[in-house]
């Protein structure tokens, strides 16, 4: 194992034992903050559990790299464990890994060829309201000012382009109350939930390829609720959908689909409403980008399409092309044996470098 290689490993394993779990991402911030403290290339700002770190070096690009310093809650993997060539532990792969390898980027970029800021940030693994990239936003918005980002996720090291979108839709199917020996009298709204789910269980998972990467919709019934009592005829069901949508559409798009999906079912006289609840935004790829660009070539490996969701979206939505590439198997994330590998960590480490130090 190569000196870097070794050092990279422990400084993921350094912050794995810095408990983070979203909302309590104080002293991890502390501890990023402490490690860029002798860095006189970067002017360093904390905003509330959040750090941005920027050269202003005057370079015609800005490439900003991003990446989160929460994890979920433990499930028996609270301390890292470096066996080999590979640290376990909780956040591990999703994304003190990745935070490791900006670090050490951070430390080591004194002059790169383009203007750099780095952000770790406070609340991704919860709902976008608690993002620290919006509370950056809020109070200091220049320093996220960029020409293109790059999330450190877990992607195995390869480029995945964009994100898909994520629509919640709650659909209420109504009915007619009666005593369950007189169900003739009534309309059970939870019997009319079989042909919707007929409906949604052959839902055409459409596969657009964008910039040569390929997204997968998917249209998923996640959480039911119905019935009155056990004698009565039920005029009422819930059923809550997840759609996960390719940024060839727009939500209101996507939804519209959605709705035209369901029509067949939907009798207005019932009551029955198909009503959008929450939703994501999905990202385009936007490879041709020369910076994105740069990326694929300094990756050395096809991109690929993401298929969740992830803060490109943030950085899409506001002008700015944004690609996932980091360091971990996006499979592991989230388990209670989720690990990060040396090679992994030695190659986006270089990969960025490389990317920071060409002419754009």
């Amino acid at each position: 194992m190569s000196s870097l290689g070794a050092a990279l490993l422990q400084l993921t394993a350094e912050l794995v034992d810095i408990s983070s779990v979203s909302h309590d991402e104080d002293k991890a911030a502390a501890f990023v903050a402490g490690t860029l403290s002798g860095a006189d290339h970067l002017e360093t700002t904390r905003i509330g559990n959040n750090i941005v770190s920027r050269t202003s070096l005057g370079r015609s690009r800005r490439l900003l790299i991003a990446g989160h310093l929460d994890t979920v809650p433990p499930n028996g993997n609270e301390h890292a464990a470096i066996d080999a060539d590979r640290c376990s532990g909780l956040g591990s792969a999703d994304m003190k890994g990745g935070v490791a390898v900006m670090i050490e980027l951070a430390k080591r970029l004194v002059a790169p060829a383009v203007d750099l800021t780095y952000v770790w940030y406070a609340c991704e693994e919860v709902e976008q309201r608690y993002s620290g990239l919006i509370e950056i936003e809020n109070l200091a918005p220049g320093l996220l000012a960029a020409d293109a980002a790059v999330l450190a996720e877990p992607t195995s090291a390869v480029v995945e382009a964009g994100c898909q979108g994520v629509l919640r839709v709650a659909v209420r199917l109504g009915g007619e109350r009666a005593h369950t020996a007189r169900s003739w009298m009534g309309v059970n709204a939870i019997h009319r939930l079989g042909m919707l789910l007929d409906l949604v269980d052959g839902f055409d998972e459409r596969m657009p390829a964008l910039d040569g990467c390929e997204y997968r919709e998917s249209l998923q019934a996640v959480r039911v609720d119905g019935g009155v009592a056990n004698n009565v005829v039920p005029d009422e069901v819930r059923l809550v959908l997840n759609h996960r949508y390719a940024p060839d559409r727009t939500k209101d798009e996507a939804f519209e689909a959605i709705r035209g999906l369901l029509s067949p079912v939907i009798d207005t006289q019932l009551g029955d409403q198909v009503d959008l609840e929450d939703f994501s935004l999905a990202a385009a790829p936007n490879l041709d980008h020369p910076l994105l660009a740069l990326l694929v070539v300094a990756s050395g490996s096809a991109p690929r399409a993401k298929l969740g969701w992830t803060d490109v979206s943030f950085f899409s939505a506001r002008g700015v092309p944004a690609a996932n590439f980091g360091p971990g198997n996006p499979q592991l994330a989230h388990t209670a044996g989720e690990w990060v590998g040396r090679a992994d960590l030695e190659l986006v480490l270089a990969s960025l470098e490389k990317l920071a130090s060409s002419q754009a």
